[in-house]
């Protein structure tokens, strides 16, 4: 009996033993889960997030990103440097290296602010602000960020711990309310440092969604990810503000444009307007080449007339005095980058065309370069400044959008009354295939691309009355660009007939001779009836042709029924 009751005691202890056994190890698995997968609460380094060396700089969160940029505070005041401000938050404003001033031009005026400085002339007279409104430090150009805001749809809140200001410039985003007390973690997943944390009720913008977490930001400033099941619904809201956008007015006709550019390269040559003219059936604008940049200085060449002004408007034309750079000799970016140059451009354009009764300028400034484009862009609001003063109106020539952003067709079709599309040269004499000039898919990119920028009403779309000539031999490919009747004449006499290619929209002709193979896509009824269909489906505001003389005679009707019907 002992014997059995020393036994139950020896089987209780091992089963105790077993069961604390079981119970540590259950409790040792418990801390090696909790350790791989339990929640992190470690802290993130706030100033390395925000990318805060010294105790001068000061954070960034600007809409849904920390960029890396260069800040500074000086008092209350948040400085940014100049090239994040325009890359991020308002491209309009422009540094002058030359002079050390900042620019911003307005649809009347152009503010001009020397560093240092912390007063202006505007319409008001001189406006004072309690902060330098430009500093330059060790070569960085900083702009105060209540200054930018004046002029910029935006909102700015500043915050400390660490010191960081946040700027919202996106007119919508998704909100979503704090469904319960939360962390904002660096990335998504518990083992990530937490960057802040986030109260019930609390308000965040939703970035996008990471699987079961969510990217945010919070109302002051960290841009993080929280679990998706601590957040209600998200919904869209606009964001409050009182910024009024300044008006850029324009000049629209009240009816669709159908212009020619006219190729005068003499005095000589405005004579023969009338008889240029002469043929042409529905043309609302003539547009001739009268203009160039002389030199660096911004002096320009002008063939203007007054008697051609008065021979076209008494033919019911307006005229539309073209300016180009295409000088060899003149350095592009260093008259476009010098303030005083371009301000002696636009005041000489301005009085031509006020001396011979232009209707308005275009501008045609061809290969501009990435380091020319925000001079250009400056220079095309300054001249539009001059222009809406005196009522003349500003066309702009832009390449089909491709490799060419940095035209900045959008602040163009805010600035200038009409953007023109050169809607050709999609093969041209440096090509390294023959090809089309104007190929039906190409005309459509063109006019689908750049309606994505500019509004319908000021998109003008350009058609070659040329085409080229393709000449394949021993020693190479070459071309020349030939008229429509030229272009017709060359495949009569070579023998041939030309065939419609459905991939084109064109009629298409091969042939050889004298050992080489010539190639030629035409430029007739045909082919530019298929663009004006295309053009007239997107209701544009017009049609330009390249050039006058290079047109069969019967080509105007079938422009004329399609841009006024």
């Amino acid at each position: 009996m002992r014997r059995q009751i020393r036994r139950r005691k020896k089987r209780r202890k091992r089963i105790l033993i077993l069961l604390l056994l079981l119970l540590i190890a259950v409790i040792a698995a418990g801390i090696v889960l909790w350790i791989r997968y339990g929640p992190s609460r470690e802290e993130a380094d706030k100033n390395e997030y925000f990318g805060i060396t010294d105790t001068s700089q000061v954070g960034l969160a600007i809409d849904n990103q920390i960029p890396d940029v260069k800040s500074m505070k000086e008092g209350s005041e948040v400085y940014l440097d100049f090239d994040s401000v325009h890359d991020y938050v308002n491209q309009r404003f422009y540094w002058d290296s030359n002079e050390n001033r900042l620019l911003y031009t307005l649809p009347d005026r152009t503010l001009s602010i020397p560093a240092g400085a912390t007063e202006f002339e505007s319409e008001d007279g001189t406006q004072t602000r309690d902060y330098e409104i430009v500093k330059v430090e060790n070569d960085t150009v900083y702009l105060a960020l209540d200054f930018v805001k004046e002029y910029t749809d935006m909102s700015l809140d500043v915050y400390e711990n660490p010191d960081r200001a946040v700027i919202v410039t996106n007119k919508e985003e998704n909100h979503a309310r704090v469904s319960k007390d939360t962390e904002v973690r660096i990335l998504g997943g518990v083992k990530s440092p937490i960057l802040t944390e986030i109260s019930k009720s609390d308000d965040v913008v939703v970035i996008e969604e990471a699987g079961s977490w969510m990217k945010v930001r919070t109302v002051d400033g960290y841009i993080g990810y929280v679990k998706s099941n601590t957040l209600e619904k998200a919904e869209k809201q606009t964001r409050k503000s009182e910024y009024e956008e300044p008006e850029y007015t324009n000049i629209q006709k009240d009816y669709k444009i159908n212009l020619a550019w006219h190729q005068v390269t003499s005095q000589a040559a405005n004579e023969n307007v009338a008889s240029v003219i002469a043929g042409t059936t529905g043309l609302t604008t003539i547009s001739p080449t009268w203009f160039t940049i002389q030199d660096t200085n911004g002096n320009i060449t002008s063939l203007a007339s007054s008697a051609y002004v008065d021979a076209a408007h008494q033919a019911g034309l307006e005229v539309w005095g073209l300016v180009d750079n295409f000088t060899n000799q003149v350095d592009t970016l260093a008259v476009l980058s010098n303030t005083q140059s371009r301000a002696n451009m636009i005041s000489q354009l301005i009085t031509e065309a006020q001396n011979s009764g232009l209707d308005g300028i275009n501008v045609d400034f061809e290969q501009i370069t990435e380091e020319m484009s925000d001079h250009y862009i400056q220079f095309i609001r300054e001249l539009s400044v001059e222009c809406r003063k005196n009522q003349i109106v500003l066309s702009v020539d832009n390449y089909v959008p491709g490799f060419t952003s940095h035209y900045n067709r959008e602040e163009q079709g805010i600035v200038a009354d009409y953007v023109i599309i050169m809607g050709y040269d999609e093969h041209f004499a440096g090509s390294e295939e023959a090809g089309s000039v104007a190929s039906i898919d190409f005309v459509r990119e063109g006019i689908t691309e750049t309606l994505k920028e500019v509004p319908k009403e000021k998109v003008i779309n350009g058609l070659p009355f040329f085409t080229r000539l393709w000449i394949e031999s021993s020693s190479g490919l070459t071309s020349q660009a030939i008229g429509m009747q030229e272009a017709e004449t060359a495949v009569a006499n070579a023998g041939v007939t030309a065939s419609w290619d459905e991939e084109t929209q064109q009629n298409y002709a091969e042939w050889t001779a004298d050992g080489n193979t010539y190639k030629i896509w035409l430029e007739d009824e045909q082919s530019l009836e298929a663009k004006l269909k295309v053009m007239q489906e997107y209701d544009l505001a017009g049609a330009a042709a390249w050039k006058l003389g290079f047109e069969k005679s019967g080509i105007w009707e079938l422009i004329s029924r399609y841009v006024n019907g």
